[in-house]
């Protein structure tokens, strides 16, 4: 619960680079400040508040966008998560004009990257982030020379990715097929966390599979299938393997 500097204002600072850091972009000094820059084009990536239109249509080329999924699906903020609690087979970066929708702007480019079986959120993060900076550079300069013609968004095939919360994380296996309580572990688990009751006890669950092979872990039957718990943490204890949480119980 402390606040952290960003990796962009750490290597920011070590290059000796200017950083300007407001509270609230709809402040209007904070704008001005901006426009003043006079910049060719402004990119936004992982931003967590809504640019007013004045700003986003400020700069000569317009506001681009880098976006963690291949729009329009999973429009909104926490695109990486319901691409893999949506168990899609792919997913990919998009650079984008923005506009006042909530990444419903042009599409200037896109690159495709498959999602391996056991992904997690934070390993597709990873992979996304490398992707779309190497995505951004080509981009800009193409985009800058006239070389890229932005093309808007087809209205088929736009879904949404809404904001996820706590509540989200709860593992029921009565409701849930192992697939899904899968996916909802490698989503969830890194960031928001997922639990589960077991044996009358709320365990939170890092790490598990629904490949049918027990292993060392714990089979939970669900609604369609065996979930195998993994790793888990117990209400005031460590993380530990779900085998060595369920011999302490006796």
């Amino acid at each position: 619960m402390k606040p952290l500097v960003s990796a962009v204002k750490t290597l920011a600072a070590e290059l000796q680079l200017p950083v300007f850091q407001p509270e609230r972009i709809r402040d209007e000094a904070a704008q001005d400040r901006i426009r003043e820059v006079g910049a060719d084009i402004v990119v936004v990536v992982a931003y967590g508040q809504i640019l007013p239109a004045s700003l986003l249509e400020a700069p000569r080329l317009g506001t681009l966008n880098v976006h963690a999924s291949l729009l329009p699906r999973h429009r909104g903020p926490a695109p990486i998560e319901w691409t893999i609690l949506s168990g899609d087979p792919e997913t990919g970066v998009t650079i984008m004009q923005m506009d006042a929708g909530v990444d419903t702007g042009p599409i200037l480019t896109q690159e495709r990257v498959a999602i391996a079986a056991d992904e997690s959120a934070g390993r597709l993060e990873g992979k996304l982030a490398a992707l779309g900076g190497r995505l951004l550079v080509r981009s800009l300069e193409d985009y800058a020379a006239g070389r890229i013609r932005p093309m808007p968004q087809p209205a088929e095939g736009a879904t949404r990715a809404p904001r996820l919360t706590s509540e989200d994380g709860k593992l029921d296996p009565a409701t849930m097929s192992a697939e899904e309580m899968d996916r909802r572990v490698r989503a969830l688990g890194e960031r928001i966390g997922t639990w589960i009751t077991l044996k009358g006890v709320d365990l939170k669950v890092f790490r598990g599979h629904a490949n049918g092979e027990i292993g060392g872990g714990v089979p939970v039957p669900t609604a369609n299938g065996m979930y195998v718990v993994d790793e888990v943490q117990p209400p005031g204890g460590r993380r530990m393997s779900a085998a060595a949480w369920l011999r302490g119980r006796h």
